[in-house]
Order: C-alpha cells, then structure tokens, then sequence
C-alpha cells in the first residue's frame, strides 16, 4: 500500500509537470539563451608580445590600444625604405637640374677657348686667302692654303662641340634616364608605404566598443601572424537565440516582436527577429524540458533593446514568449 501511495503521488507530479508544460507551451512561451559573437583581435604579423594594455573584464572603446608586439624587424626594414627612398630622390633632383655649376662654368670656359682659337684660324685663312688670291704664290702655296683651311673647318667644329656639350649640360639627363629615375622613386614610396603598414600592425587597437572577454596570451610570449590576443565583445553583437517547434513556425516572420523574460529582471524586454533558421535540427543539450527534448525545432535570432544589452551575458537562460 505504502508502494502504492508512493507511486500514485510521482504520478500526480508528474502530471502536474506536464499540466505545466502544456499550459507553457499554449502561451507560446520556449526557452532559449543569450548568444554573443565574439570578436578575436589578431595581428596580420607575427612578433614578440611587449605590451598588454587590456584586461579581462575591462571596457573598452573603439580605438583604445589593446596590445603591442616587437617593432622589429619591421621598424628597420621601414628605415632601410626610408633612407633608400631620400637617396633616389635625391638622384631624381639632380638628374632633373642638370649639371652642377662648376660643371657648367667649366664647359663655358672651353667654350671660350675654341671660340677664340676659331676666330684666329678664320683671321690667318682670311689673310692667306688674300695673299693666294692676289697671284703672290711665293708668299703663299697652294698647299698652305689648303692646310689653312682644313684648320679653320677643325676649329669651327670643335666650337659647335662644346656648344652642344653646354646645351646638355644645361637642359640635364636625358628625359627617359629622368623617367627611370621617377619610376624608380614611386617604387620606393610603394616600398615605404608597405613597411609603414607593417610597422603599424605591431600596434593593435580596439575596432570596436566593448568588454574584453578573454586575453589569450601574456607579454614575453611569440605570437604567429593571424593568432588571437584579445577577444571582445561588442554590446551589439548580443542576441536572443531560442527554439520554436515546426507547428509554431509558420505565424513567425521577420522583424516580429517577441517578450523575453529573463532572470533577474522584474519586467520583460522587447526583441525581434533577425534570423530564422532553414533548417530543422533536435533541440540541443542546453536546453533543459523535457516536453520539448528529442523534437524537431527550428532556431531563431532576435535583436533585444538597446537598454537591456549591459545585463546581458552570454549563456543565460531565458524564456521567450511568442504570443
């Protein structure tokens, strides 16, 4: 008898649970939980871990530092750009003004000397001409006269010589070496811009607002090119995720409003739909019912207030009211 007491009053509980979970679920409620996507910050390079500015726990806004790696050798590879930059520019400048101005004065000053030695054959074939040409061929042959005339011709070639020798040096290298020379510095600048940017990667700041959730490594430690150091959590990438059976599905759109209780707070939140799930899957461990457990159900993602996001966290339990 006492076995029998026993057993019909599990059984009225049982019953009564049931009664609960019937009445439950006709308001529409499920269970669900806060989810939060976490932001990993990483850094494109890799390199000794010199400085940790964050701490778990710790709030953050957008563009606090969070972390800092060894400078080098990213540091000198951008000073070794620097220096090979300012050299061909340098070349550039002085390709592109020409010769130097003792370099100039100097051809000026040969310039002058061929110029006079010019007018001083034209002065001797001149006077040799005259001689030649007044029949007095014991005072001139014609074989001076001819040797006469070849040196004026080397004279006056050797004037229209250093005259363009001059032009050159005056007008500066040619247009396709002062080309080269402009590619050559664009490259550099390219050159620079790269290791500046590296340089930049062993500073990592905050990309958004938020609490720093984790700190995966500590100073002295290498970090690889890619790996995680801090992990955030941005207030915005907060979101109810809960668990509607298949008959439910259809009356939910996109964008509806649901009530979301949560413990601790006197009054429910507002949430909507953001995300409805094409795919059917068995409700998952973490949520505990027994009436639901083992059934097909479909996820769903809703976007609470603004206001209850800072009492939020991920992992909490709560009940979503569809009705």
């Amino acid at each position: 008898m006492k076995i029998r007491s026993l057993f019909s009053g599990l059984l009225l509980v049982v019953t009564g649970v049931m009664l609960t979970g019937c009445r439950e679920s006709s308001r529409g409620e499920v269970q669900g939980y806060v989810e939060g996507e976490f932001v990993y910050v990483a850094s494109p390079v890799a390199g000794t871990l010199t400085h940790l500015a964050v701490a778990r726990g710790q709030t953050v806004a957008a563009g606090d530092l969070l972390f800092e790696l060894d400078p080098n050798p990213e540091g000198l590879q951008k000073q070794e750009a620097d220096e090979r930059l300012a050299l061909a520019r340098a070349r550039l400048a002085d390709l592109s003004k020409g010769s130097r101005p003792s370099e100039v004065a100097a051809i000026e000053a040969r310039l002058a000397k061929a110029r006079a030695a010019r007018d001083l054959a034209q002065s001797e074939h001149q006077r040799r001409q005259g001689l030649f040409d007044a029949g007095n061929t014991d005072a001139i042959s014609r074989e001076e006269l001819d040797r006469s005339t070849a040196d004026l011709a080397v004279k006056q070639a050797e004037v229209q010589g250093v005259e363009a020798e001059l032009e050159t040096a005056r007008l500066g290298a040619r247009s396709d070496a002062i080309a080269a020379a402009k590619n050559e510095v664009e490259a550099l600048q390219a050159k620079v811009g790269q290791a500046a940017w590296q340089l930049s990667q062993k500073k990592v700041l905050a990309p958004a607002a938020g609490q720093v959730q984790d700190t995966i490594y500590r100073p002295g430690e290498f970090v690889a090119s890619g790996r995680p150091v801090v992990s955030l959590l941005p207030p915005e990438n907060l979101k109810i995720r809960f668990y509607v059976p298949q008959a439910r599905l259809p009356g939910i759109e996109m964008g509806r409003a649901v009530q979301v209780r949560l413990d601790g707070l006197e009054q429910p939140f507002t949430a909507r739909v953001s995300y409805i799930s094409s795919e059917a899957e068995f409700t998952p461990p973490v949520i505990y019912s027994k009436q639901s457990r083992a059934k097909l159900v479909f996820m769903l993602e809703a976007v609470p207030d603004a206001a209850v996001l800072s009492q939020l966290r991920p992992g909490q339990p709560l009940d979503v009211f569809l009705d």
